[in-house]
């Protein structure tokens, strides 16, 4: 991804995936990863077992760059757990690629984990203090670190023991020699369901976009607080702390998901539609055609062009060749990142007036440039409407947005943004119009990013937190 592209979008959290009890679980591990390559695309890793032996293999880059037929054949056993990763807290490099892997007595551990643990600090200085020492930066290790410490009890006690002290939005696969257990944060934060092959094995993901690719049934979505373990009984799910009011992440629906998913039980691609034409009850602009930045606003655009009666064009064309990294071309090429990706349609845009349909505006740089390429093309009028609300407050949840400095609507007004945008106006959905969008009432979701309301609280200078 071209840097400034990568710099002005919110960055996709991770992704997960694990098979219990199929002869060819590395591979479908592999194509359940790559459904998700959405999720992160910083780095990539699958570790099988057979009950006894252990293979891994992780790396750096793309999950089709990670994996060759070679690598997939080694990775041998019934059991497997997948990672595709960017990093929200700890740096990026191949030591904080996961799953994770450790060893304690006789046990074996493999985690993945989606999300972001809020009192990290807290727990690494309480377990280094007893004489911890930790292998990478990620919040993640904690988890591993706790399970050791709380060995002496039964696997499930150890279990409840330890993320029964954590906080924070988590949705982890844990893998032992002959286990594979889900286990998702009381309030729900990030997604994670449960399918089965047509010859009896588990599969465990975080969107439903993976089950479809292997051809798997889905379930059920794995419950807020839940452990779920699966092993050769079958089944075993328990709650080890108390129900809370369930903490949906709305930005799953709004940017980050798959639109052929089903997340929190709902359909992506029906909630971003209906995101569209709620903003055409609200906002009513007239234009001669509206039209997305593809592919971030395509499925709210086809819901505002319904709704308006104002004709659906693709003004501008992806190019969907461009690989993870390319030669920068000089510095006279002004904002080639932004075009070597989207390119306008000259003749065509040329006199006309339009409204573009975004699903949201986070650092604002990007959109500045493209905007910038349609007044080139001769654009007559450019009215921007987005459809969530003003992203104003940090995340703390897993979401690579976690400084107001680096949040446009934190720092500037409405009129502010549109006159930095270059824009004729803006217009946001209302947050009572985004709720409306889900079908769902507002207290099932996580705003905070629009509100500033944190479900659960993080340590003190959480944002700042800089472990490597």
């Amino acid at each position: 991804m071209a840097p400034q592209e990568a710099s002005s979008r919110p960055r996709e959290e991770c992704g997960i995936c694990g098979i219990y009890g199929h002869p060819d679980s590395a591979k479908l591990t592999y194509f359940g990863l790559y459904a998700l390559q959405h999720r992160g695309q910083e780095s990539a890793g699958i570790i099988t077992s057979d009950g006894a032996r252990i293979c891994e293999h992780k790396a750096m880059g793309l999950v089709s760059e990670v994996f060759s037929e070679k690598e997939l054949q080694r990775l041998q056993g019934h059991i497997a757990v997948g990672h595709v990763r960017y990093s929200t807290t700890g740096a990026s490099n191949i030591l904080n690629a996961q799953p994770f892997t450790a060893r304690h007595r006789d046990q074996f551990f493999a985690i993945a984990h989606n999300g972001n643990l809020v009192n990290i600090r807290q727990l690494r200085n309480e377990l280094e203090g007893k004489g911890s020492i930790f292998q990478s930066t990620m919040d993640s290790e904690v988890v591993v670190h706790l399970l050791a410490a709380a060995s002496h009890h039964s696997f499930q006690d150890a279990i409840s023991e330890t993320f029964r002290q954590i906080r924070g939005a988590y949705s982890i696969l844990l893998m032992t020699q002959d286990k594979l257990v889900a286990i998702r944060d009381p309030n729900g934060f990030r997604p994670l369901c449960l399918g089965r092959t047509s010859n009896g094995a588990y599969v465990v993901a975080s969107e439903t976009c993976a089950l479809d690719l292997i051809e798997a049934n889905y379930i059920r979505d794995v419950e807020p607080g839940e452990v779920l373990i699966i092993d050769q009984d079958g089944l075993t799910s328990f709650f080890p702390q108390e129900k809370r009011t369930s903490s949906f992440c709305i930005f799953e629906h709004v940017y980050f998901a798959r639109p052929d998913s089903d997340i929190f039980g709902l359909n992506v691609y029906s909630c971003r539609k209906r995101m569209g034409q709620i903003l055409a009850r609200e906002c009513r602009v007239d234009a001669d055609f509206v039209m997305p930045f593809p592919d971030s606003g395509n499925y709210a655009a086809i819901g505002f062009s319904q709704a308006s009666g104002i004709p659906l064009e693709m003004g501008v064309i992806r190019n969907h060749y461009i690989g993870r990294t390319f030669i920068q071309p000089s510095q006279s090429m002004r904002d080639f990142s932004v075009r070597v990706k989207l390119n306008p349609v000259r003749s065509f845009l040329k006199g006309k007036r339009v409204i573009i349909i975004e699903d949201s505006i986070i650092r604002g740089t990007t959109g500045r440039s493209r905007i910038r390429s349609l007044r080139e093309a001769g654009v007559k009028e450019v009215h921007m409407l987005i459809s969530c609300p003003p992203t104003r407050y940090p995340c703390y949840y897993g979401i690579d947005f976690p400084s107001q400095s680096q949040l446009i609507a934190a720092n500037k007004t409405i009129e502010q943004i549109r006159d930095f945008l270059l824009l004729d106006s803006l217009h946001y959905l209302s947050l009572e119009g985004l709720v409306e969008s889900t079908g769902m009432s507002a207290d099932s979701f996580c705003l905070a990013c629009f509100t500033n309301t944190y479900p659960v609280a993080p340590d003190t200078g959480f944002h700042k937190l800089a472990l490597g």
